[in-house]
């Protein structure tokens, strides 16, 4: 199997845990933060929905040059969930256009002229399209728990829900 065709896999296998997750996601409580310094609710699903396609965009690119632009704030639930769809679409369409040889290629992040980070695109795709991601969505998760939402079965069982169970 090829790497491209690898990381598509874990990828889709993610992209759903991720929609059943952003399913949850109440929509009265967009605005809602955990802390003053947190990220919103609906910032948090929308960054969850969004960065995987955003970042494997950055694959197609030799360099990114970073602004500090804010992240936007979702009005619907709807919204979230198109967002992550089509991320998913981009991711698709990203790592088949880069492929195995480009995956080789370096990659470098760039902010006011300065350089922030450097690695091949195939460290890019693990450390910040999956590793990134799944960070944010057990953020998220910890997010549902604590506005007493019933959080999905990630690796395994939750307190809510154990696709493990016998059933009756």
């Amino acid at each position: 199997m090829s790497m491209t065709a690898a990381f598509l896999k874990e990828f889709d296998n993610e992209a759903s845990t991720t929609r059943r997750v952003l399913e949850r996601v109440p929509a009265d409580k967009l605005g809602w933060k955990p802390h003053p310094k947190s990220m919103s609710l609906g910032e948090l699903a929308l960054h969850v929905a969004a960065s995987p396609g955003v970042i494997a965009g950055w694959c197609t690119q030799d360099e990114t040059q970073f602004t500090g632009e804010k992240l936007p704030e979702p009005t619907s639930a709807e919204q979230i969930l198109a967002a992550h769809d089509k991320g998913v679409q981009t991711v698709k369409d990203s790592l088949t256009t880069v492929g195995d040889e480009g995956l080789k290629s370096m990659w470098t992040a760039k902010a006011g002229g300065a350089t922030l980070m450097a690695m091949p695109k195939s460290a890019l795709v693990r450390a910040i399209v999956l590793n990134h991601w799944i960070h944010h969505r057990g953020q998220l998760s910890v997010y549902l728990r604590l506005l007493d939402v019933p959080v999905p079965s990630i690796y395994g069982p939750s307190a809510d829900e154990n696709p493990f169970a016998a059933r009756t």
